[in-house]
């Protein structure tokens, strides 16, 4: 998107403002179906720490998700946890994942999230 679609912005600053992580969303991203739950900006680093601390081989990295959120102006990103990436009738991975997408790559999107099937 040239320009962020203006609900999209306003959903994702009140996820921030609210420090909720309850609004599911699918979005369609440079072509990738992802669905799951938005988490404020602090909250999905925080995790995404714990998961780094957690690793033998990548426990280096969860500094660089320990930083304060630099906020200057409105949300730029979606920050999405439980999330999984819709492949056919395939939700990868199935335990969901922690997705970062850029509000500007979004060129479609719904209130709720997919749910699949392997019927």
């Amino acid at each position: 998107m040239p320009k962020p679609d203006e609900l999209i912005v306003d959903i994702a600053a009140l996820v921030e403002s609210g420090q909720s992580n309850q609004m599911s969303l699918t979005v369609v991203a440079d072509g990738a179906v992802i669905t799951g739950r938005l988490a404020p900006e602090s909250v999905w680093r925080q995790r995404v720490s714990e998961v780094l601390t957690n690793s033998a081989r990548l426990g280096e990295f969860s500094t660089v998700f320990d930083s304060p959120v630099k906020r200057d102006g409105p949300p730029t990103h979606l920050h999405f946890h439980v999330a999984r990436i819709l492949q056919g009738a395939v939700g990868i991975p199935e335990t969901g994942g922690m997705y970062r997408v850029a509000i500007e790559n979004v060129s479609a999107w719904t209130v709720g999230d997919f749910s699949y099937s392997d019927h």
